[in-house]
């Protein structure tokens, strides 16, 4: 059975960082590209990075450009994602997911699994 558990969501003041994680089992994890997604109340799950999982080339939405970095522990089972310069527009739930082979896709349809998410609230 697979499972993906983020955790590291909470409240930071606009500026701050947070560091989520994503935990995974039951899948090699190695073979994964992982993905980070969002979604804020009345919007669509957007795409914000990725992480391929061969070679750990990332992509990134322009939005978080510069703010955001994807990394990944292949020993750990686990995907990371460092959020500087927290803005109030990036207040949404986050959710991990992962693609079998992956190349870092932005589509939500290309992922197999998906974590459960964890709330990121940044306050003005």
């Amino acid at each position: 059975q697979v499972q993906l558990v983020e955790s590291g969501g909470g409240l930071v003041q606009a500026g701050g960082s947070l560091r989520l994680s994503c935990a995974a089992s039951g899948l090699t994890f190695s073979n994964y590209a992982m993905g980070w997604f969002r979604q804020a109340p009345g919007k669509e799950r957007e795409f914000v990075g990725a992480i391929t999982w061969v070679g750990g080339s990332t992509v990134y939405v322009d939005s978080v450009k510069g703010r955001f970095t994807i990394s990944r522990d292949n020993a750990k089972n686990t995907v990371y994602l460092q959020m500087n310069s927290l803005k109030p527009e990036d207040t949404a739930v986050y959710y991990c997911a992962a693609d079998n082979w992956g190349l870092g896709s932005k589509s939500i349809y290309e992922y197999d699994y998906w974590g459960q998410g964890t709330q990121v609230t940044v306050s003005s």
